[in-house]
């Protein structure tokens, strides 16, 4: 049976992509190709404990828990979901059964050759009362590597589960990213989400969440860094489907350069989803004339006892915190330095005390460095 052609890529009439100019991409021009992956264990006995392998190999092998799942949250109705559908090969299942803890997983995804094009697909899987924290990180195998990738993340949250998600892209800043990530969180389930955006050369990324039981929360933290020419695109949906959620998104940015971006954030408050508390920010910092950021945030409620709040900012630094650092016996790059590590601190502090809070405070002291260079 043929398969049927994928949906024609999105040009800048197309809604939600009025800030992202495709031109230049040519998308079959990039030859499917495999990258190197760790983390994953090479198999798994049975479904009692915690299972974290292959995604093919899962599908073989556990097609009960997979194919239910598979594409569930995720419909292929997109030119890039369509074509990581057709396409994927590699990709990792994370499955943690009713009751148990999964120790910290960390995988990493590197692509490898020049002009490919990379199909990533993860779905994660905890059942009631589950709890697991999974880390994933996105290269290339060389700076000047021109590549596409990619990726589909699924994320099932149980009833009373609790789920920490890291992800961190830090491709070449040749490359082309696409993203479209989805986590669904059942009743009394917690999701903690952390976005780090760092590489690429132009794309999407997609992250979507939807409290799907009464009494769920999220909280999803984003940082991005631009230089050189880099256009980062963030869009987020936290679509509150139960009474009594709670989502919290902040995401902050920092430009230099010639580098643009856009976040464009939703709350939507589905009918019925009474008591829904939900915020959403993005604050963005730039460092140069010639940076730009656009921040889009946006309200659907069709419920009447709800509060949703919402903030964005798009600034340069401060002058006066400038001179009241260098009356202070700083130097110029000494203070600025100092408020944009300020500025990004604060979104580190939203994280709990531990390592994804080192982590995080870590990798982002190491972007700044490389944008005040």
């Amino acid at each position: 049976m043929p398969v049927a052609a994928p949906p024609p890529l999105p040009d800048q009439k197309t809604k939600g992509w009025e800030f992202t100019d495709l031109t230049g991409l040519e998308i079959d021009a990039y030859a499917p190709a495999e990258g190197e992956v760790e983390g994953l264990d090479t198999a798994s006995e049975s479904l009692d404990g915690p299972v974290v392998m292959s995604l093919a190999a899962a599908a073989e092998q556990f097609p009960e828990i997979v194919e239910p799942r598979l594409g569930s949250l995720v419909p292929a109705d997109d030119p890039f979901v369509a074509r990581n559908t057709d396409a994927w090969t590699q990709g990792a299942f994370i499955y943690v059964p009713k009751g148990k803890s999964l120790d910290p997983v960390q995988l990493a995804v590197r692509q490898l050759g020049d002009r490919s094009g990379l199909n990533w697909r993860v779905l994660i899987v905890l059942e009631e009362g589950a709890e697991a924290e999974v880390w994933e990180t996105y290269t290339s195998a060389d700076e000047q590597l021109e590549g596409l990738f990619n990726g589909v993340v699924e994320i099932v949250v149980g009833a009373g589960a609790t789920l920490r998600y890291i992800s961190r892209q830090e491709l070449s800043d040749r490359s082309w990213v696409f993203g479209t990530q989805r986590a669904e969180v059942d009743r009394d389930g917690t999701l903690d989400w952390v976005a780090l955006g760092f590489g690429s050369a132009h794309g999407k990324v997609r992250m979507e969440t939807r409290l799907a039981g009464a009494g769920s929360s999220a909280r999803v933290t984003g940082a991005y860094a631009g230089n050189g020419t880099q256009h980062l695109d963030f869009d987020t949906t936290q679509e509150h489907a139960a009474p009594n959620t709670t989502s919290d998104l902040a995401f902050r940015g920092v430009l230099t350069d010639s580098a643009t971006a856009v976040w464009r954030g939703m709350i939507r408050v589905d009918p019925g989803a009474q008591q829904t508390d939900a915020f959403q920010e993005s604050r963005n910092l730039l460092l140069s004339k010639k940076s730009h950021a656009d921040a889009i945030p946006g309200l659907e409620i069709e419920a009447n006892d709800v509060r949703c709040t919402h903030a964005a900012a798009v600034a340069q630094v401060d002058a006066e915190q400038l001179y009241y650092l260098r009356s202070r016996g700083l130097g110029d790059a000494e203070a600025k330095g100092m408020i944009i590590d300020g500025f990004l601190q604060e979104l580190v502090e939203r994280l709990a005390e531990g390592p994804i809070r080192d982590t995080v405070s870590e990798a982002l002291e190491t972007r700044l460095a490389e944008l005040l260079a």
